[in-house]
């Protein structure tokens, strides 16, 4: 197939790549909370976590994609709205693990429980940035001279949802073995709290982080 043939720029594939595998690399809050939720709760709770992030990443790829997300980052009130609320229940996540720090087996979520699901969910569609970082990106690697622009977009914004799955699911694999490791020596209880602290941190860091 002739290069010109090709939906995207061919030579744009390895620099995205780069780019968003640099991104998802950073420490952030996704990678904090996942790591932080597999270790306290187990595999099946980081597991469907990451299920739930990569729903809401999804949902602001497709905004993006068709124009939506790019209007709500830029209406200020709504934006800060999504970002207030984004801070408030990060909170609220970490008061909960903090309250029911007394149950102390990594993997007592294993159970049919939703609720990590839900939660990465809710808390990746009150991070308006997931807008913006795609607003953003995505434009530097689109090119006119190949398929429309929404398909280049949508080809990319996948590329980008299956990196960012492999990295998350990589930290939550690896943070349950510790969480499980930890829990052999009775640490189950300062796992917990230290999980509590962990997300109430990262919604301090949300809140001081500009808004624009």
């Amino acid at each position: 197939m002739n290069h010109a043939d090709w939906p995207i720029t061919p030579e744009a594939i390895a620099p995205f790549l780069i780019a968003v595998s640099l991104v998802e690399l950073t420490p952030g809050p996704n990678m904090a909370y996942l790591a932080a939720l597999s270790a306290s709760e187990g595999r099946a709770a980081g597991l469907r976590a990451v299920a739930g992030i990569t729903l809401g990443l999804t949902v602001y790829m497709l905004a993006a994609v068709f124009g939506v997300a790019e209007l709500v980052a830029a209406i200020p009130l709504t934006y800060a709205v999504l970002h207030w609320c984004g801070v408030g229940y990060l909170l609220f996540l970490s008061w909960e693990a903090w309250r029911g720090a007394e149950e102390t087996s990594p993997g007592h979520a294993a159970h049919a429980d939703n609720a990590p699901f839900w939660r990465g969910l809710i808390a990746n569609l009150l991070n308006p940035k997931a807008a913006v970082f795609y607003i953003t990106l995505l434009p530097g690697f689109i090119s006119a001279d190949h398929a429309a622009i929404w398909v280049q977009a949508l080809i990319l914004g996948i590329v980008h949802i299956a990196v960012s799955v492999a990295v998350h699911l990589s930290i939550a694999l690896g943070a349950a073995r510790a969480g499980a490791v930890i829990a052999t020596v009775g640490r189950g209880t300062h796992l917990r709290r230290g999980m509590a602290l962990v997300i109430a941190a990262i919604a301090i860091w949300i809140a001081f982080t500009p808004t624009n």
